[in-house]
């Protein structure tokens, strides 16, 4: 399988879309966006992204999960991850965005 972003509609007509690495992993998912137009730009900016070490940054939820955001260079944060058990994992994660998203190929599912 190949990385993929995967972009859906929502029950209230928003859209939304979500990274996929390559074993069918969500690594990263998106805010949701009023017209598809602005969803394929935000995939277009992760892709751009996705690459910059300075474009993330490595939180820690309210119950102490670590995870990260994707901003891009005005600020925005354009992705979010899910909540992980452990820093090295959420580390893995931002490497497999780094990896997988300037290769992934549009899935539009809307």
């Amino acid at each position: 399988m190949t990385a993929k972003f995967e972009l859906k509609k929502s029950r209230n007509d928003k859209f939304l879309f979500n990274l996929l690495a390559r074993n069918g992993q969500i690594i990263l998912s998106s805010e949701m966006y009023e017209a598809k137009a602005s969803a394929l730009n935000g995939i277009e900016s992760v892709r751009k992204n996705a690459v910059d070490d300075k474009r993330y940054d490595s939180l820690n939820a309210k119950d102490g999960s670590p995870y990260f955001t994707l901003k891009a260079t005005n600020g925005q944060i354009i992705g979010q991850s899910q909540m992980y058990s452990s820093a090295q994992s959420r580390d893995a994660g931002i490497e497999s965005v780094k990896s997988n998203a300037p290769v992934a190929v549009l899935d539009d599912q809307t």
